[in-house]
């Protein structure tokens, strides 16, 4: 129950910023993908908890590896959708090739990036890892969370906000800044105990890198630099 709740205090967030944004901007905005984009949350939220703990875990171990592999597989069946024309896998940064010229001003920021990590690790160092622990790291979080956060719900958000500004050589839309605020919330916000509780250092140390990897994803047009470094960030402390 406190994960619906939950759930259901992000939704709100979102619906009530979102449509406050497209109000002031009407022209540019889509109801209609602001609710798909909230629908996707839910559904993702909803397969990364088992239906919150009402499917039985019959992989076990340490880490989620069953949420993570029904989120994925709810994803494939949204790239199905997303092959069609009208969406595009390539659109929604489901492509290997990278733009021309993109990874000559992707790599120092890339750097940047790990860098990022390599700080956090040092300052707050992690314990003895297990070999589960590291093969979890190094696979699904990156492969899970850049797949859905900066490709299929970036795309349902970027449809919703069509209005951009050019900075830092890419174009933004509110639906990239949203993007990385749920991504930061996944993580930093939630209800137990019967009330809301919010983590602002949580926040930033997902927040600020969700941008730079969205960044990534816009400069490049491909998802692979924001899985690899993903993966990265996760699995340093636990190699270092």
């Amino acid at each position: 129950m406190n994960g619906m709740i939950g759930l259901a205090g992000t939704l709100a967030l979102l619906l009530l910023l979102g449509t406050a944004l497209g109000i002031a901007d009407r022209r540019n905005f889509s109801p209609r993908w602001l609710l798909m984009a909230a629908l996707l949350v839910a559904i993702n939220d909803a397969l990364l908890t088992r239906c919150y703990g009402l499917l039985p875990d019959v992989i076990g171990g340490e880490w989620n590896w069953q949420g993570k592999l029904a989120a994925l597989a709810a994803l494939a069946a949204t790239l199905a959708i997303a092959a069609v024309p009208v969406f595009g896998l390539r659109r929604s940064g489901f492509t290997l090739a990278q733009g021309p010229g993109s990874l000559k001003a992707a790599l120092p920021v890339a750097s940047a990036y790990c860098g990022f990590f390599v700080l956090v690790a040092i300052l707050f160092p992690s314990g003895q890892a297990s070999a589960e622990d590291v093969a979890f790291q190094l696979t699904m979080p990156g492969v899970e969370e850049e797949s859905f956060y900066r490709g299929i719900l970036l795309f349902a958000l970027d449809q919703a906000f069509r209005g951009r500004k050019r900075l830092l050589g890419v174009d933004w839309g509110w639906g990239a800044v949203l993007s990385c605020l749920l991504f930061g919330m996944t993580h930093a916000f939630g209800y137990s105990e019967g009330s809301f509780s919010f983590d602002p250092v949580i926040m930033a140390l997902t927040g600020i890198p969700s941008f730079i990897a969205v960044w990534l994803r816009l400069r490049t047009g491909s998802l692979l630099l924001p899985v690899l470094l993903h993966n990265f960030g996760n699995s340093f402390s636990f190699l270092a």
